[in-house]
């Protein structure tokens, strides 16, 4: 079975990993001998590793050279492994210094790679490794960590999960199957609010990478990535440290963890070990460099929010340039709490759905709460709450709802699943939202026509076009012409990332709102016919068919 958080199958259980955890260690010592493995906790010196026996069923060794993890042993079979790779930071760090300490029942392996800082611990009677990562500067590239796992142990091939397939049809890392269904590292599926954990299940054994809170990473909390690959030499599961593609926000630095490497009787790993509940205070004393334990953490609290649509959920994230953290505002009266927030101040943002609808700025400080009185969303932040002559899609930031919207978080626009990207929309047919395409394309779909009458009134006037779009690559915008009688001038290309987006499994970039003056001359008077507006996509970016400039699309009204 595989298992993306698979809320069907295991939802939010919290199953036991091996052995409950001693109590929180003491402060460790230095560096000690190496001592012959027993078959209880511990750790030895095998010459090339150190080698770790959680005194449960797991026993690992990192490289003594370069700080890989070069062996995982559980209830005696070895998952490491595929291509003769150990897993690694990125694809290896090379040379490193690597030490380890103990003290009670926490073992500690350090690496040390120029201004690199990676950890891995060991609790006493627990199949868990705890790692931590500390980025301090581009001098070293690390944007991932990759767990290499032994192909045939779990076999899958879920449309989340990267599998090697006979035909390449972009870049180096798209493919075709040979049923049509199209294959990605890049098709994730799901967004970094949507999952706590990844990996696999069979034969009574579970792997798991648990993530991280994220608070160094960058994207927010709507961002996809990288999460897992299955092929027939093996599979990886990643804890992403950055991710390039399509990004919105500049790589932060600093420390990341702890993620951890989790192996279960079959079931999810312990819902003690998810970010917001892992707590690790044994953690505070070992000396990793950049950590802030609990007490040096702050907190920001909300009474609730107002003017909330009850048809979608509200988040509420924060960010600066050093962090960002993020949370749920309860469904009754938009009531959140987020905590764990290292000090300074922060962009307090509401999102409806994915559509930013609220900003403030606030300031946390170590072992105290920032309380906000009720926080009410202007009608006017919202652009649902406009009054349209129609409307095709609700306001929300994404594309769902359209032609295909759901499909391309884990497939490639050519897959053989994906409806006809082109046909045109008739207003009033009940169908205008799922008919639309989710993405518009200069190569592929440009020229979609809408169709739909106005009254007489309403023929009288001018109006304002809206469109808005959730990215674009290459520059892609909208230009509109109506009934052959009116065109709008090129509209300035919106702040968008510059990789691909569309084609690897992403709709997320930065929302933007395109509006159009329509003057009352561009209409036709005879009230039994249909207006047609057609929407080209303009650039002078971009390549053919699917890398040609394009966008992706969150509503399109005409405002009363």
């Amino acid at each position: 079975m595989s298992q993306a958080t698979d809320q069907a199958a295991l939802g939010r259980r919290g199953f036991v990993l091996g052995t409950a955890a001693t109590a929180a260690g003491a402060a460790l010592a230095g560096p000690l001998a190496g001592t012959a493995r027993a078959a209880a906790f511990g750790w030895s010196d095998d010459g090339t590793h150190y080698v770790v026996d959680t005194g449960a069923n797991l026993v690992f060794k990192v490289r003594k050279s370069n700080g890989d993890l070069a062996s995982l042993v559980y209830r005696g079979t070895e998952y490491q492994g595929y291509g003769g790779m150990n897993s690694h930071i990125e694809s290896g760090l090379g040379s490193s210094t690597v030490t380890i300490r103990q003290s009670g029942s926490t073992i500690l392996v350090s690496v040390t790679y120029g201004t690199l800082r990676h950890y891995y611990a060991a609790r006493s009677g627990e199949n868990n490794i705890y790692v931590w990562t500390n980025k301090a500067d581009t001098s070293v590239s690390a944007t991932r960590f990759i767990l290499r796992v032994k192909a045939g142990l779990f076999l899958n091939d879920q449309p989340d999960s990267y599998t090697y397939a006979p035909t390449t049809i972009e870049a180096s890392d798209v493919f075709r199957k040979s049923d049509g269904q199209t294959r990605s590292k890049h098709f994730s599926k799901l967004r970094v609010i949507d999952y706590d954990y990844v990996g696999w299940s069979a034969s009574g054994v579970g792997l798991w990478i648990v993530r991280s809170n994220h608070e160094k990473a960058s994207g927010g909390p709507f961002y996809r990535s990288l999460l897992r690959h299955q092929s027939a030499d093996g599979g990886g599961l990643y804890e992403i440290l950055y991710y390039g593609q399509n990004q919105t926000e500049e790589q932060r630095f600093g420390l990341q963890g702890p993620y951890v490497i989790a192996f279960t009787d079959g079931g999810a790993p312990s819902s003690s070990l998810f970010p917001g509940t892992l707590s690790t205070p044994w953690a505070d004393a070992l000396g990793i460099a950049g950590y802030v334990g609990a007490g040096g953490r702050g907190r920001v609290a909300g009474v609730g929010i107002t003017g909330r649509d009850a048809a979608y959920p509200y988040t509420v994230g924060l960010a600066n340039p050093s962090a960002q953290y993020w949370g749920s505002a309860r469904s009754s009266d938009g009531f959140f709490s987020l905590s764990g927030v290292l000090p300074g101040t922060y962009t307090l943002t509401v999102f409806k759905g994915e559509l930013a609808v609220y900003t403030t700025s606030v300031t946390v400080t170590a072992g105290g709460t920032t309380t906000l009185n009720s926080i009410a969303i202007p009608s006017s932040n919202d652009p649902s709450r406009a009054s349209a002559i129609w409307r095709i899609n609700d306001w929300n930031g994404t594309p769902s709802g359209f032609k295909n919207a759901d499909l391309m978080t884990y497939a490639h626009p050519s897959d053989v699943r994906a409806a006809s990207w082109t046909g045109n929309v008739v207003i009033g047919s009940g169908t205008e939202t799922s008919a639309f395409p989710c993405y518009l394309w200069k190569d592929v779909n440009s020229g979609i026509l809408v169709h739909f009458r106005l009254t007489a009134a309403q023929a009288a006037a001018a109006h304002t076009l809206r469109i808005g779009v959730t990215t674009a690559y290459a520059n892609g915008r909208p230009q509109v012409v109506v009934n052959d009688r009116w065109t709008s001038a090129i509209p300035s290309p919106p702040t968008q990332p510059n990789t691909r987006s569309l084609t690897n499994g992403s709709y997320r970039g930065n929302n933007h709102t395109f509006t159009y003056s329509v003057p009352a001359s561009a209409w036709l008077t005879d009230t039994s016919q249909y207006n047609v507006l057609r929407i080209n996509v303009v650039s002078g970016s971009g390549t053919t068919s699917y890398l040609s400039a394009g966008t992706a699309i969150d509503a399109i009204d005409l405002l009363s």
